[in-house]
């Protein structure tokens, strides 16, 4: 069977020849279709006959610097369908959710006198789509995402894949564990993969399927899965939104008005739009929203184990005005802040947040502490993270441009400065230096969330393990490192409590504990030889 993926890349061959080697000729050609100035949109099509032909690719991990000492969310993804402005709405979530990803932004909509549109390119979503463009993306059916993790335009989703049943897109939140066992025996078995995106691997699956349905071959390439997966697809006139069986990321439903769906990582989209928030996907669950009728119905990947929700989209990946995992992320970090001011109390003159991630558990530390809430440090949002930084003393400067001490409020106080985490220390640093030079008598370093001591493998680029500097300090050394005069973090039983005996057991705590609920699982061999 042959089938093609449709990617926004340039091609890695020349595309006006044939590439062969050891006698196998894979047919390379570009596909007529519009290329918009941000994007440079192709088409390739390859045989799955046996074939060693393959470009080399680095790792999403490599692809970019790890300059900023914070954590990331890697995508954010939407899905709108029964609205006839989707694309639009689409670009709108899309700005609700470009804190989860701001290398790249892209959309897909449903044309049905021509078939998929998409338009991806690299940056801000407002640098990528302009009028123009939005206007060449009709119909009521659309699929949104928004990318961290590289300038690489080849890996801006959604990707597009046409097979004989037809094209279908998708866009993915999470990662992949068997991605690397996968891929190599998809290509011992002829695929070609052109991008260094684990999302690739979806559309291969759902490829070399050998259901009869587009919805079948999805939930069989879902089956193969392991690792942390909410994905939107389009084909046809339906939408499907997926949730892998452990629900490490959040996808959320809602309904507008009119009666359209919109599915979204966070619920800060859905107001955006005006859509209202009935419920989350559950974990292991299959929506699919058909385009005879405005509703949805599911089906579910396995009998689902218990969830293992990631912490950190409270503590500092979602916007304070989501509601994830039914809960209001205010809320929650707030009570992180409170429980913190009771367990890690001190003797302070004023509380300070680290903005923006900190500021709601600063608010829930001063409420708790008696002590005044004040703006202690600015944040800039205009100040651009740069991929080449190269000295360490314009380094520093990059802090600086990002957070500004305000010296009235520093001036000879004890002061409490609350941050979501620390990861390698660098820029804790940084910042006791800045409040100590703008005349603070006393630091205190309080810091929401559990020691952070082990890497993320579901969704979230994290450094390694051993750059962690919990890892490998201990509080009082880290204290010392960053030097402060005292510091405290939330610890692990007490962020359970916020959450209560039940629902502490539904979450995923492994970068403050090291064990992981799913680890790098192989498939089966049966699994692997009906590929």
């Amino acid at each position: 069977m042959a089938f093609s993926v449709e990617v926004s890349s340039l091609f890695p061959f020349s595309p006006s020849k044939n590439v062969s080697q050891n006698n196998t000729l894979i047919p390379c050609f570009i596909k007529p279709c519009r290329r918009p100035q941000v994007s440079k949109t192709q088409s390739f099509s390859v045989s799955c006959r046996r074939s060693r032909v393959s470009p080399v690719l680095s790792s999403k991990t490599q692809e970019v610097a790890n300059e900023e000492d914070k954590l990331h969310e890697e995508c954010g993804v939407v899905g709108i369908h029964g609205d006839p402005e989707a694309s639009r709405l689409s670009y709108l979530a899309l700005h609700a959710l470009q804190h989860r990803g701001q290398e790249g932004a892209g959309i897909v909509a449903v044309n049905h006198q021509k078939g998929l549109e998409s338009i991806t390119g690299v940056g801000l979503v407002s640098e990528v789509f302009t009028e123009s463009k939005l206007n060449s993306l009709p119909g009521d059916i659309a699929i949104g995402h928004v990318r961290y993790g590289g300038s690489m335009l080849k890996n801006v989703q959604p990707f597009i894949a046409n097979c004989k049943l037809g094209s279908l897109a998708v866009a993915h939140n999470g990662n992949f564990l068997n991605y690397k066992q996968l891929k190599r025996k998809l290509e011992e078995n002829g695929s070609i993969f052109i991008t260094s995106s684990d999302t690739e691997l979806v559309l291969h699956l759902i490829a070399k399927s050998k259901a009869n349905t587009f919805l079948l071959r999805i939930l069989d390439a879902c089956e193969k899965l392991r690792g942390a997966f909410s994905m939107v697809f389009v084909f046809e006139d339906k939408l499907v939104a997926v949730r892998d069986p452990f629900g490490f990321r959040p996808l959320v439903m809602g309904r507008r008005s009119n009666g359209a769906l919109v599915f979204a990582s966070e619920t800060c989209a859905l107001d955006l739009i005006d859509a209202r928030y009935e419920r989350e996907v559950c974990p292991g669950e299959i929506v699919v929203v058909d385009g005879g009728h405005v509703g949805e119905s599911s089906m579910f990947m396995v009998s689902h184990p218990e969830p293992k929700q990631c912490v950190f989209e409270h503590g500092y990946f979602s916007q304070p005005n989501s509601i994830v995992y039914g809960r209001s992320v205010y809320e929650t970090r707030r009570m992180y802040g409170e429980i913190l001011a009771t367990v890690a109390p001190v003797e302070c003159d004023v509380v300070i947040a680290v903005p923006d991630s900190g500021t709601v558990a600063a608010l829930g530390y001063a409420a708790k502490a008696g002590v005044p809430f004040q703006m202690g440090l600015l944040r800039s949002h205009y100040a651009k993270r740069t991929f080449i930084e190269p000295t360490q003393k314009i380094r520093d400067f990059a802090v600086k441009a990002k957070l500004s001490p305000v010296r009235s409020v520093l001036q000879g106080k004890r002061v409490v400065v609350v941050d979501d985490s620390i990861v390698r220390g660098t820029t804790s640093l940084k910042i006791v230096r800045m409040l100590r030079d703008a005349g603070a008598k006393e630091v205190h370093m309080r810091i929401a969330l559990p020691p952070m001591i082990a890497s993320c493998y579901y969704g979230v680029d994290t450094p390694r393990s051993q750059e962690l500097i919990s890892s490998k300090m201990s509080v009082e050394e880290i204290r010392k490192h960053i030097n402060c005069d005292s510091l405290a973090f939330l610890p692990l039983n007490s962020l359970k409590q916020v959450y209560g005996p039940v629902e502490s057991h539904s979450y995923c705590y492994a970068c403050f504990t090291g064990n992981y609920p799913v680890t790098e699982e192989n498939n089966s061999e049966k699994e692997l030889n009906a590929l």
